[in-house]
């Protein structure tokens, strides 16, 4: 195939995920969701074309896999606050850790006694199904309202437990060829499991510290290059992590949290660029697992025990796991059934089902267990995606978007910044006048943007709900500006002295 051939074919496909995008949200339906079944479309309609050609490359679609997962867990570190993952540490770990070990226990024992699979079948299924999905879970739950904690405890799990779950489909693929006893022993994949968990942490930390102390000192000559650096700088944190044994995925995550955190320049277009590549991640991710199926070998058996299974893990298993990992987080009842709720499966289960694929598991074998995953996704998608916008409204957990967007870029010839702060319809800092606004000294309201308007503003005008305002403040007083308005935008001009805002600069503190 020539090149211009596959440009212009890699290009319909992309324009064509775009319109199923757009489709999908008006009619409610997740938009990978759409993605894969525009894979599965073009695989029917390149074996109609030619039988001989071959679309399930399981090695390539091992690499390419991970590859796209390893961006969009950038995409999702680099857009999540440390405010709000910080109380969501302890039960994130749980959850990617013992959690992801529960809950395999538990679903093979399903898989094995009501399903009847072999046992080494019924490990592999449930160590391919149980862990969440980050592509799932950043793409959705960014549009339900709901308590950042809850948000950032689902994000951070679904970013950390990959690496446990690629470790257990690992060992549970050698249990199926029969290369590898079953008396390993669970302590000790237990120990290998968490060291590789808390080493990639500790080196996506250090790697993101790094970043941030070299970004925020070098002024680039142009603000596109910022996003460039801070992808290159999260991969580099995976590469590192694989080639000193430890998680890679948990480096990654956990170096793009820092990166987003650590109030780098050009934090606005760095969001939006990474966002961008995120998107073309997930498409390419679900278009590339929707070739790699093979839908006219799916019996309805395998229909049937998808189903079973894939109730079985959502009713019960996920429930289990989160009201046992998370006992004593202070986290309510409403809390624990939303996260059981919104452990929403995707990519992952279906790249992890290419995993004894390529480890030599005979066709025969890795195909079933393929099929069987490929459906309980579909199913699971369907069931959970578009319904958690409903579970939120109904356990009362909807909570209000921020009110905010603040972009910072350097001053090279100066030691300033300019910050430049979006007003939305839902800020309070609508109706406050500039003065009110007490900025710190030497710091001036430069601009203000208001639809084809722009003027210089004086101490009597009000900020209004749509304007771009531009100030110039001294970078040792950049983190006071960020925090005064974001004060006002939450509570208000009478902020320091109103309930709210003292809550609000104790949460800070």
């Amino acid at each position: 195939m020539s090149l211009e051939l596959i440009l212009l074919t890699g290009a319909l496909v992309l324009l064509a995920a775009v319109v199923v995008a757009k489709l999908g949200d008006r009619v409610g339906l997740p938009a990978l969701l759409l993605f894969l079944a525009l894979g599965v479309g073009l695989q029917l309609v390149g074996a109609q074309m030619d039988p001989a050609l071959n679309l399930t490359d399981g090695q390539l679609a091992h690499d390419l896999g991970f590859a796209a997962l390893v961006l969009i867990l950038i995409e999702g570190g680099l857009s999540t606050r440390w405010e709000d993952i910080k109380p969501a540490i302890v039960p994130s770990v749980l959850l990617a850790s013992a959690g992801v070990l529960l809950g395999i226990v538990v679903q093979a024992m399903f898989g094995r006694v009501v399903l009847g699979l072999p046992i080494a079948t019924a490990v592999l299924v449930a160590a391919i199904m149980t862990p969440t999905d980050s592509a799932a879970v950043f793409s959705v739950l960014r549009h339900v309202p709901v308590p950042a904690k809850l948000r950032s405890i689902l994000e951070g799990e679904s970013g950390l437990n990959d690496a446990p779950a690629v470790l257990l489909t690992i060992m549970a693929t050698h249990l199926a060829m029969g290369t590898k006893a079953i008396d390993l022993g669970l302590l000790v994949t237990g120990a290998e499991i968490i060291g590789e968990l808390v080493g990639g942490m500790a080196l996506g930390f250090v790697i993101g510290w790094l970043g941030v102390a070299i970004l925020r000192h070098v002024a680039l000559p142009s603000s596109g290059l910022y996003p460039l650096a801070s992808i290159g700088w999260a991969v580099m944190a995976y590469g590192l992590g694989g080639l000193v044994h430890v998680s890679g995925f948990a480096a990654v995550y956990v170096c793009a949290v820092v990166l987003g955190n650590g109030k780098l320049p050009h934090r606005h277009a760095t969001r939006s660029f990474v966002e961008g590549v995120g998107w073309v991640a997930q498409i390419g991710l679900f278009v590339m697992l929707g070739l790699l199926s093979d839908v006219t070998r799916i019996t309805w058996r395998d229909v049937g025990v998808a189903v079973a299974g894939g109730l079985f893990l959502t009713f019960v298993v996920r429930p289990l796991t989160v009201f046992v990992c998370t006992a004593g987080t202070g986290l309510g009842k409403r809390e624990k059934l939303f996260l059981s709720w919104g452990g929403l499966r995707g990519a992952v289960p279906i790249i992890l089902a290419t995993i004894p694929m390529y480890l030599g598991l005979t066709p025969r074998q890795s195909n079933p267990i393929f099929d069987l995953t490929f459906v309980a996704v579909i199913i699971l998608t369907v069931l959970n995606g578009p319904t958690l916008p409903w579970v939120a409204r109904k356990l009362g957990l909807v909570g209000e978007p921020d009110e905010l967007d603040i972009e910072i870029a350097p001053l090279e010839q100066i030691e300033a910044v300019m910050v430049e702060v979006s007003v939305t319809a839902d800020s309070k800092l609508h109706g406050v006048a500039v003065r009110e606004l007490r900025l710190p000294p030497n710091t001036t309201v430069s601009l203000i943007i208001r639809g084809e308007q722009m003027f210089a503003p004086h101490g009597r005008d009000l900020i209004k709900a749509g304007d771009q305002v531009l100030i110039v403040t001294p970078t040792a007083h950049r983190a006071d500006v960020e925090k005064r308005l974001k004060l006002i935008g939450r509570a208000g001009r009478l902020a320091s002295w109103t309930a709210e805002g003292r809550r609000w600069l104790s949460a800070e503190e």
